[in-house]
């Protein structure tokens, strides 16, 4: 009983107090210390007190400000981004800005703006970027002119607008991007045009107006970076009042809820009057497919027939010999040979992405493209036993292969020997067959990138990633290793010229001491989403600053010989732990907001126990770990009685003692 009583007394001593104390709410968020804020979506009237006078960046939208006038942020004087996205802001008065010289970007997104006035703008030197999407603006002389010599960006989609004609001293001599999706125009005359002859190298949205006409020369020996006319119903139109302009980039893409006409290889003939050299046609339809469609392509270089319900494209195809990049994406091919690639003799650029059928990689189907540097070719359940030497022949200056998300794929010793220049490989979701102790990948010499993201490997294959002294970056994401354990022998030894290692979701529960040491090169490492706990820290002891991610394991407590460890490290994320916030672990909770400057995801970074404290950030959590108030009442208890029940024992012993004498 005595024992007992004795346990108890050292339990209540020895048992600590512990309590969070939160920060005064600051409402914004700190993104940057005194220089970047998020005060969105707070229900502010006014800019609090508490955002220091040297903000730049700053994001303030879904708050209450009707009107801005010149003192509403006069104390801000080092903006250089403002972001005021449906503030119900409906009155921007004289001089707003006026102090607000660095002010380069202004957003009034989703405002429904009754009055600007005149000199709303004033002040900022350089206003570059304006956005006025969704203000309800139906006239472009709506927009005060004053101050806007230095505009690059305008941006009016989704307004009402009707014409493009801007007021005579509207200064458009340094725009590059006028954004206007998402109107009601559907006319454009040459005296529109005129009005943005100041402008040079300008690109041009139009996307979503569907427009229906085009007076004849309104574009005549104009010259644009890009014009996007998305969701046109009849491209004829476009064609016609596009004759003899220039443009590096034309869309003319529409959606899957618009009512078009099929293009005709009549009306394609229109190209042949004017110089492009990127064209989008994305999801419309060829009326007469042949191969002649094409005999005014001369000059494309880039051409995207996303989604136009091709099944196969004819040989003997005129006018494409310039053609670099083409995009094949969502379409219906049963078989790689039937793109014709013989018709592309200088491609560089294929992309056939998402086929809506199953895609037979067939043999030599590319072979004529000798000069190819990127293949893409995911997500078209390509499934293979043998791949792929023979599918790729004579690639010899591919680059980049992309053959994620596919059906499994057998992969022989050295199976791409016919891309020796490969530089990055991705084959993430493709559950891959290794046909054999040696490496597929070991003639890559100049392999960079390699992700292997969800590919079913068998990793105890020491020999996997032989061959590859180039290798920079590596996901092995997803992929598991026997008794979830990486050994000091491991696939990892052969590639020591690695950068960044992907290993999260890998259902990993411990790594070996020694298991990344021949990784010297390394700075960056993602361990995250798996079951490690504390005592992995240990196998990266060797390394120093590098990105370390840690997030979502069983990490309780840290033990402070560990500490050292992830001091040397220059990011830190531990967020998504089972964090122990108790006198257990104070060495590593004083640590922690020591080095807030070196850890990542501090704000799910919270504890996990005790339960008073389940939930709280760890940097807001203070604990008092010693003997408490009660534990000093309790030891002089404890020791008092202690002394008396000595006493007794020592007077009943000698008692004893002389009476047996």
């Amino acid at each position: 009983m005595a024992f007992d009583c004795s346990c108890l007394f050292l339990v209540v001593l020895f048992s600590a107090s512990c309590k969070v104390i939160t920060s005064l709410d600051q409402m914004c968020i700190e993104k940057e210390a005194n220089k970047t804020y998020n005060c969105e979506n707070l229900g502010l009237s006014e800019i609090p007190d508490t955002l220091p006078n040297t903000t730049e960046f700053l994001e303030f939208g879904f708050n209450f400000l009707p009107t801005l006038h010149n003192r509403t942020f006069e104390r801000l004087m080092n903006l250089t981004f403002l972001d005021l996205t449906r503030c119900q802001i409906n009155w921007i008065h004289e001089d707003t800005f006026q102090s607000h010289h660095q002010l380069s970007t202004l957003v009034l997104t989703g405002n429904p703006l009754i009055f600007m006035a005149e000199t709303s703008l004033n002040g900022p030197k350089s206003l570059k970027h304006l956005f006025l999407i969704q203000t309800g603006i139906s006239n472009l002389e709506f927009i005060p002119v004053h101050n806007l010599e230095n505009l690059e960006s305008l941006y009016l989609g989704s307004n009402h607008i009707s014409s493009i004609k801007f007021p005579k001293d509207f200064p458009a001599r340094n725009l590059k991007v006028l954004d206007f999706q998402n109107n009601a125009i559907h006319y454009l005359s040459r005296e529109d045009i005129q009005s943005l002859e100041q402008a040079t190298n300008l690109s041009l949205n139009f996307n979503g107006n569907d427009v229906k006409g085009i007076e004849l020369g309104a574009f005549d020996s104009t010259v644009f970076q890009s014009l996007n006319f998305g969701g046109t119903s009849d491209l004829s139109v476009i064609f016609k009042g596009l004759q003899n302009s220039t443009t590096q980039s034309l869309w003319l893409g529409v959606f899957d809820d618009t009512d078009d006409k099929d293009i005709s290889s009549a009306m394609l003939k229109g190209l042949c009057e004017m110089s492009v050299e990127s064209l989008n046609l994305q999801k419309h339809r060829f009326s007469d497919f042949s191969s002649t469609t094409f005999q005014c392509f001369t000059q494309i270089q880039e051409l995207d027939l996303t989604a136009t319900h091709l099944v196969g494209l004819p040989s003997g195809i005129k006018g494409l010999n310039l053609l670099k990049k083409l995009v094949l994406s969502v379409n219906h091919f049963d078989q790689l040979c039937q793109i014709n690639a013989a018709n592309f003799p200088s491609l560089t650029h294929l992309h056939i992405r998402g086929n809506v059928r199953k895609l037979n990689l067939g043999v030599g189907c590319l072979e004529k493209l000798g000069n190819l540097q990127t293949l893409d070719l995911s997500h078209n359940d390509i499934e293979a036993s043998d791949c792929c030497s023979l599918q790729l022949r004579n690639l010899s200056h591919l680059q980049t292969l992309n053959l994620s998300y596919n059906e499994p794929l057998g992969l022989q010793s050295q199976a791409f020997k016919e891309c020796p220049q490969l530089e990055l490989l991705d084959l993430a979701f493709t559950h891959l067959h290794i046909n054999g102790p040696q490496s597929p990948f070991q003639n890559l010499h100049f392999l960079q990138v390699l992700n292997l993201t969800y590919s079913f490997l068998d990793t105890s294959n020491q020999h996997l990633l032989a061959g590859l002294p180039a290798l920079r970056h590596l996901s092995l994401k997803g992929n598991h290793f026997q008794d979830g354990t990486i050994m000091k022998t491991n696939l990892l030894q052969t590639v020591g010229s690695l950068e960044i290692l992907i290993l999260s979701s890998c259902d990993l529960l411990s790594i070996d001491r020694q298991a990344f040491y021949s990784l010297e090169n390394i700075s960056h490492v993602d361990l995250s989403h798996n079951s490690l706990t504390c005592d992995s820290i240990d196998s990266l002891g060797h390394l120093k600053g590098i990105y370390l991610n840690l997030a979502a394991n069983s990490i309780n407590i840290i033990s402070s010989h560990l500490l050292p460890i992830l001091s040397q490290q220059s990011t830190i994320n531990l967020s998504h732990n089972p964090l122990d916030c108790t006198c257990s672990n104070i060495h590593f909770l004083t640590w922690y907001k020591e080095n807030l400057h070196k850890l990542e995801g501090s704000e799910e970074t919270t504890c996990a126990n005790p339960p008073p404290l389940r939930g709280v950030k760890l940097s807001d959590v203070k604990l008092s770990c010693g003997i408490t108030a009660m534990g000093v009442f309790f030891l002089i208890v404890f020791l008092l009685l202690f002394t008396i029940l000595l006493f007794f024992a020592v007077k009943y012993l000698l008692r004893w003692k002389y009476q047996h004498i």
